[in-house]
């Protein structure tokens, strides 16, 4: 269940956002950037902290009752652990959180953050390695009681999880560790889903590729030659442009669907009921407005041709739409969460920061899992009465 915080986390959004713009400039002063994320990480500490301990404030500490109401109980394993974390102040050295833990952090993951679900984030546990087949290879035809024949071991290829490292920096405020074990776990996970959303979602969409150490991001192409990443430019314009039956609408998705069921080496593929369209919040209700009708019972309903799917990430540029294929995109985690003391000065006094490390990585199948368009949506401006 996903967690949901009762308080605000103001402060925390605002610098979230302010890092996302130094995050996406042309050209990065390391040392802001820097700076940002520390006064990012600092207010997410800071609202959180106050968050919960106003809920601890207001709440009955009773297991039954918190359970009816959907809050969180540890296992007797978690429990153990965070009582060890309170014992000792914080993390010892190199401590792994509990496998239940990090399902639970996978799962707000997904839950809370909807791109992340489309895109088809994996939890690979402590598997930083897996075997990849292709289903259009993966088969041989051959004589009865003939040789095998084909090259089938072709069909196959092995992935590297753990070539890059995602990092959150966890900032355990002293007083938090007398609330107990239940409010220690909750206020770790909540961290680490808030932190590690921001950089799977940037690393995912815009991420620069491997001479960077990121993901090479669905906004990108690579060029087979030289490895090169880089920028995807618009594949054509999308209007949304209304009409009697919709037509426009339908033809212009319709050219969206056609490009993206064929891949870069010319392959048809299927595609219908995978499509997502990814847009910037200040888009998404533009889109919908152009595609939302009156029922004759006076009800609004939403709905993309096609089946397509709808979901928001400040990662897109505005006026821009990215189009990606499901299962043509390869995004995952593994290898747990490590903590370890991290020796530096905080801007938050009574307080001990950690490194939360998990490997990270994603990639695209070809340059045709997803496409960008440019949104050039326009509303006529109501003529007076009369005019």
């Amino acid at each position: 269940m996903t967690m949901k915080l009762k308080g605000t986390m103001n402060n925390f959004e605002a610098k979230k956002a302010a890092y996302m713009t130094m995050v996406k400039e042309a050209e990065q002063d390391t040392v802001k950037l820097s700076n940002a994320w520390d006064e990012m990480q600092t207010a997410l500490a800071e609202d959180l902290t106050e968050t919960i301990t106003a809920e601890v404030r207001s709440q009955q500490m009773d297991a039954q009752i918190l359970t009816a109401r959907g809050q969180n109980v540890l296992t007797s394993k978690e429990k153990k652990f965070f009582n060890e974390v309170i014992e000792f102040g914080g993390f010892n050295e190199d401590a792994i959180l509990p496998v239940t833990t990090q399902e639970r952090i996978f799962e707000d993951l997904v839950e809370a953050h909807p791109l992340l679900e489309a895109i088809g984030l994996q939890d690979l546990g402590a598997v930083t390695r897996f075997i990849k087949s292709d289903a259009t290879k993966a088969y041989a035809w051959g004589k009865l009681f003939g040789d095998i024949k084909g090259q089938v071991s072709a069909a196959f290829s092995e992935e590297q999880i753990g070539q890059l490292k995602l990092t959150a920096f966890a900032v355990i405020p002293k007083d938090m560790l007398e609330l107990g074990p239940v409010w220690v776990e909750r206020y770790v996970r909540t961290l680490l889903v808030e932190s590690y959303s921001v950089g799977l979602e940037y690393g995912l969409v815009n991420g620069r590729g491997p001479s960077q150490n990121e993901p090479i991001g669905l906004m990108k192409n690579v060029d087979k030659e030289t490895g090169a990443v880089t920028t995807k430019t618009a594949t054509g314009t999308l209007t949304f442009a209304p009409s009697q039956f919709g037509e426009i609408i339908a033809g212009e998705l319709h050219d969206v669907i056609k490009a993206l069921a064929v891949s870069e080496d010319g392959k048809s593929r299927k595609v219908l009921n995978k499509i997502v369209m990814v847009v910037n919040p200040i888009d998404v209700i533009s889109v919908q407005a152009r595609n939302t009708i009156q029922t004759a019972n006076g009800q609004w309903v939403t709905a993309l041709p096609y089946n397509i799917k709808v979901v928001e990430s400040e990662e897109i540029p505005t006026n821009q739409a990215l189009f990606f294929v499901k299962g043509e995109y390869l995004a995952a985690v593994a290898g747990g969460y490590k903590a370890n003391k991290f020796d530096q000065t905080l801007a938050i006094e009574d307080a001990m920061l950690y490194t939360i490390k998990q490997f990270a990585n994603g990639k695209p199948n070809d340059n045709k899992a997803a496409l960008l368009y440019t949104l050039d949506i326009k509303f006529q401006a109501p003529q007076p009465a009369g005019a």
